[in-house]
């Protein structure tokens, strides 16, 4: 897998996060209000805005947690790009360089909602956002909040009262609310987890390809 390959799948599903987000954002009310059902009652586009990292995950609400969140998102995107670069050249499998391009697509994502949409969006806290212009959004340079919508309540109800401490209380799956970056960062993530060991290999250099085929057909 060229690393031209990997920039082209990161920038497709940058895109397709990015138009999603900026839809929801400009279309919908958040919570119930603007809630809509795809598929029945278990699959929805619910419109929230989380502070922290993905599935609505904190640090922390302050001003200086959220700046310490999105520099560290900055730096491990950058980071990124480096590393997935250098294993291309050491020739590591398409599989695991999959992968990567899928995590690394999903950092972008959400890094750009962090960086940018309080700078470009009005407030979404009791009305559909628009566009304003640059630096007049609801929010400081590296401080807006990641647009989420994708919501899949599949299976509810209440755990057995024999279970100790949450016996009696309502459970939902699946209950966060996440968007196509979250999606791309936990796929790639799951699948290096449990595929490592036929992910995590290196495809044998151009030269050693040869050699072995000439072993092979003498």
């Amino acid at each position: 897998m060229k690393y031209r390959s990997a920039i082209l799948i990161i920038l497709v599903i940058l895109i397709v996060d990015q138009v999603s987000k900026i839809y929801i954002k400009t279309h919908f009310y958040p919570g119930l209000a603007g809630q809509v059902n795809i598929i029945g009652d278990w699959a929805k586009l619910h419109f929230l805005e989380n502070e922290g990292m993905a599935f609505g995950m904190k640090i922390s609400q302050s001003y200086w947690g959220k700046l310490v969140l999105t520099l560290f998102r900055l730096v491990a995107v950058v980071a990124g790009f480096f590393i997935l670069h250098n294993m291309v050249k050491k020739g590591y499998g398409r599989g695991v360089l999959l992968c990567g391009s899928l995590i690394l697509a999903g950092a972008m994502g959400n890094l750009i909602d962090s960086i940018f949409y309080g700078m470009i969006f009005s407030e979404s806290a009791y009305h559909v956002a628009s566009f304003v212009p640059w630096g007049t959004g609801y929010a400081p340079l590296f401080h807006g909040k990641v647009v989420d919508m994708l919501y899949f309540p599949m299976v509810s109800g209440h755990y057995p009262q024999w279970v100790p401490g949450i016996g009696g209380k309502e459970f939902e799956f699946f209950e966060p609310v996440f968007n196509i970056a979250d999606a791309a960062i936990s796929t790639g993530v799951l699948t290096l987890v449990f595929f490592q060991k036929r992910l995590l290999h290196r495809e044998p250099a151009p030269e050693v390809k040869q050699q072995k085929e000439a072993v092979t057909t003498s």
